[in-house]
């Protein structure tokens, strides 16, 4: 029998122990093994990429996850298969080893040493921590250009009656089966007119009005009551202010659910960076990630360690906006 066998008969043999005694205690030990066995599935992958990222490049595929213990802090060669450290032969068996079968501690810091190595391109010299800037710039400026303009659309069409207004929002209700790639051939021809390639006015600038952004506002503001607007345009408050005092802190669930999202979307965003950028100082991670595997490069190990680290940054601002997340994921579920 393999290894499942065994776990799966060693989780049933307290079950039905326990349905012995207590089948309450019985099902509440099944949720609990089941939940750690789900868990750990979905972990598995991050735990491989952290493996990954510290294992030296020579055992990088010949491990799923660690190399064995022994072999993390010393030198090590391979005989009949198997690594063995230099430590434990004699001076004249390490002597007779050739220097291209002396393998490095399999647990180091190399892939980050190599990842954070000055690259020369045609702009100079170029440092990874640019690139994390520039997905930094363009994730936070993308996520605040979209923030502003799509809530107020969403305050607009939410609470204002004018002309128009219907035909509006059927465009854009229109405009979500609409395939994004269908747009790139003229979105292109666009910014290549008004001298924007190469620049991140051609990223920032179409994607700073969110119709999935208006739309979401839109529904948001909806509940938010007319009296309340009312009370505070005869207490003398102006549009602006009534939109960033009263409304906005209303929808702040929403806000950070959206916030996310488009943090999210503009981090991963690899399609409109390759095409629009052509200088290596100004492109963001993922494009430079995608450099490390290619034709005439395979670096493995460089590229997990960047993903490694390029999975932080929107960890970080998950745990920031988890609660607002799941409160604007859930608003709206139950009518009033």
């Amino acid at each position: 029998m393999s290894g499942l066998h065994w776990l799966l008969i060693a989780m049933a043999v307290p079950f039905a122990a326990l349905l012995l005694v207590s089948v309450r205690a019985a099902f509440t030990y099944a949720r609990v093994a089941t939940l750690l066995a789900v868990s750990t599935v979905m972990l598995m992958p991050f735990a491989w990429l952290v493996c990954s990222a510290f294992k030296d490049k020579n055992v990088l595929m010949r491990y799923t996850f660690l190399p064995p213990p022994h072999s993390w802090r010393t030198e090590t060669t391979e005989r009949d298969g198997k690594l063995v450290r230099l430590s434990d032969l004699s001076k004249s068996e390490r002597d007779a080893i050739p220097p291209d079968a002396i393998q490095a501690r399999t647990i180091n810091a190399g892939n980050f040493r190599e990842l954070f190595a000055s690259k020369q391109s045609v702009q100079g010299p170029v440092n990874f921590w640019r690139y994390i800037g520039n997905s930094m710039f363009l994730a936070g400026a993308g996520t605040m250009l979209s923030l502003t303009f799509s809530s107020m659309g969403g305050y607009a069409l939410a609470k204002y009656r004018f002309r128009g207004r219907g035909p509006i929002l059927t465009f854009m209700l229109a405009s979500f089966t609409i395939p994004g790639l269908l747009l790139l051939a003229p979105n292109f021809e666009v910014i290549w007119r008004l001298g924007w390639m190469d620049t991140y006015l051609a990223l920032l600038v179409p994607g700073c009005v969110s119709v999935f952004g208006i739309f979401l506002y839109r529904q948001a503001i909806l509940g938010v009551p007319d009296d309340l607007i009312e009370a505070g345009r005869v207490d003398g408050c102006g549009e602006f202010r009534i939109y960033l005092q009263l409304i906005m802190p209303l929808v702040r669930p929403m806000t950070g659910a959206f916030c996310l999202i488009t943090f999210l979307g503009a981090w991963n965003s690899f399609l409109g960076p390759n095409i629009f950028l052509q200088s290596q100082t100004k492109l963001p991670l993922p494009v430079v990630l995608n450099q490390y595997i290619g034709e005439y490069a395979q670096q493995y190990g460089v590229f997990l360690a960047g993903t490694l680290l390029a999975i932080i940054p929107p960890a970080v601002l998950f745990l920031a906006l988890q609660r607002e997340f799941i409160a604007g994921l859930t608003s709206g579920a139950v009518k009033q």
